[in-house]
């Protein structure tokens, strides 16, 4: 078997197992024999073999959380994905490049009321959060873009400047709310949470998901011609401004949901297409499906870490994916010649 269907049957394996570990492990360990035991239990009528108390736990709290995690993590790696392949350089993914950030001023607008009226009766937070994205990754690609094409250079500054930029606008919007309950709720939405997600707003985030893996993979040949150049890509018949849109709108949606459901939860959309790529190539028919597993198992994993690693309390996610993913970008930028090969 090839290396890279070996390595992403490896990670589709390892699905459900990471998933049962992530469920039964908390500040209530649920043993992965009870796990297994709600989680069948619909289907062989297995009621009386497990306590109510068990069940909650496992139904009504973990799962829907861990489950949130896969799809966020997930769809946040094949973003990162997409946006390597448009740029043509693995340093790009939503947080650098200010997606992440542009979502989180429009989902904050909308949390804390700031809006006009007119807007908000018409708005979600997702809408508002995608909204937010899609200007901010406009900006900086519309920036970025110059008479001889695109700057990977101006691209990365445009980038942590529309980043920071979002961020002290959601800071100012945050310091003008009164509510001290409300600010400390958001607070700790922007550090990267997933405790707030349940069996209500997973659809969304799932369809959000795999709607971007979907459009991907149907677009995965496009992609692998995009990193050759425009003009190359162009030569071998992909419509390269048609795709580029698509690229850039995709993001901006997935990310907006993943945003609004979870707050910033940087670098993981960097780290696990560069593992993607030493394992599978370049070839984005491979890339893709190992980055949305990948990244579903990565965040499943750095979820249970920011639940575990303090008795007693929950952290910020997004504290945990920044810890690992910093020096993962700064060994990235040391390299003399960070590209595609």
């Amino acid at each position: 078997m090839k290396k890279p269907n070996t390595a992403l049957l490896l990670s589709i394996v390892a699905v459900l197992p990471v998933i049962a570990l992530a469920v039964s492990i908390g500040t209530t360990n649920v043993s992965l024999g009870t796990v297994v035991r709600v989680l069948v239990e619909p289907f062989f009528s297995l009621s009386d073999a497990v306590v109510q108390t068990d069940r909650d736990i496992v139904m009504g709290v973990r799962l829907p959380r861990v489950l949130s995690a896969f799809f966020i993590g997930a769809g946040l790696s094949i973003i990162g994905v997409a946006m390597q392949a448009l740029v043509r350089n693995p340093l790009a993914d939503p947080f650098i490049l200010g997606i992440s950030g542009g979502a989180s001023a429009g989902a904050s607008l909308f949390y804390l009321g700031f809006l006009p009226p007119v807007l908000a009766v018409w708005l979600s937070m997702p809408l508002a959060a995608f909204g937010g994205a899609l200007l901010s990754i406009t900006l900086v690609y519309l920036i970025a873009r110059g008479e001889d094409g695109l700057s990977v250079s101006r691209l990365l500054l445009a980038g942590v400047a529309m980043a920071s930029l979002m961020a002290a606008i959601t800071s100012f919007i945050t310091y003008m709310s009164t509510d001290a309950n409300q600010l400390r709720a958001i607070l700790f939405w922007l550090l990267g949470s997933l405790a707030q997600n349940t069996w209500d707003t997973l659809p969304l985030i799932a369809i959000a998901s795999l709607l971007g893996f979907a459009i991907t993979m149907i677009i995965s040949g496009q992609m692998d011609a995009l990193l050759l150049g425009e003009e190359p890509a162009e030569s071998l018949g992909v419509r390269v401004e048609i795709i580029k849109k698509v690229l850039v709108v995709l993001a901006a949606f997935v990310t907006g949901v993943m945003v609004a459901n979870s707050g910033i939860i940087g670098f993981v959309g960097l780290i696990i297409p560069h593992m993607a790529r030493s394992f599978a190539g370049i070839s984005h028919r491979y890339v893709v499906p190992l980055s949305f597993v990948g990244g579903g198992i990565f965040l499943v994993l750095a979820d249970l870490v920011a639940r575990t690693l303090l008795p007693g309390q929950d952290l910020p996610v997004g504290i945990v994916t920044a810890i690992t993913g910093v020096p993962f970008f700064l060994i990235l930028l040391r390299k003399a010649h960070y590209k595609f090969s």
